[in-house]
């Protein structure tokens, strides 16, 4: 009886070693292939952040390269408009402009008058009356247009000085026209003459003009 006992209680002893071994073995393979997926996320995890850092190296080093050249492009194209507005301040703003604006109408108004004057339909005292009368009114226009701006430009000691010599100056015009006529006294010429003279007086004063006072 004793014996069975005893068996008994080794058998049952021998189950309960046999179980805690199971479960122990268990545990050990559960923790091992826990930590091995750990260690694999772990590393799954390193490598998507690894690739992330490449990628956004990469966008960035991508778009410095791209953008730059529309930058400076850019850059360029606002330096060039700049530029090209401070051009046009500078020259609405220099007086020269006026001077040279002048001097070219003035270039223009004579070369078609002597264009008209070489190409009349006949030579006759009459058609080179009409032609000089037409002279008269452009270039006595121009003189006239010319001292309004003179009148605008030039301080008032200096127009005042300037209205002296225009005074003198129409004088001297009236008398080396009177002058010249006079060769032609009685005669169709006379007029004629007369006018010319003063015409091309008027137009060399307007050159004067421009050239010496207009700023």
């Amino acid at each position: 009886m004793k014996k069975n006992r005893k068996l008994i209680i080794g058998m049952v002893t021998g189950v309960l070693l046999l179980s805690a071994c199971g479960n122990t073995s268990d545990d050990a393979s559960s923790t091992a292939a826990e930590e091995n997926q750990s260690q694999n996320q772990q590393s799954a995890t390193n490598e998507d952040s690894v690739n992330a850092d490449s990628t956004e190296n990469a966008s960035d080093n991508t778009g410095t390269t791209t953008e730059s050249p529309d930058k400076e492009e850019s850059e360029s194209s606002e330096q060039v408009e700049a530029d090209t507005e401070s051009k046009k301040e500078t020259s609405s703003e220099n007086p020269a402009s006026l001077k040279e604006e002048y001097l070219e109408k003035l270039n223009q108004a004579t070369k078609e008058l002597e264009e008209k004057k070489n190409h009349l339909e006949d030579d006759s005292t009459y058609a080179l009356k009409n032609m000089e009368g037409e002279r008269f009114e452009v270039l006595d226009g121009l003189l006239n247009e010319i001292y309004g701006v003179l009148e605008k430009q030039l301080p008032a000691d200096e127009m005042e000085a300037l209205r002296k010599e225009q005074r003198e100056w129409i004088e001297y015009r009236d008398k080396t026209a009177k002058k010249a006529s006079l060769k032609y006294e009685g005669g169709t010429m006379e007029q004629l003459e007369y006018v010319a003279v003063e015409n091309d007086l008027t137009e060399k004063r307007c050159y004067e003009l421009v050239k010496n006072y207009m700023k």
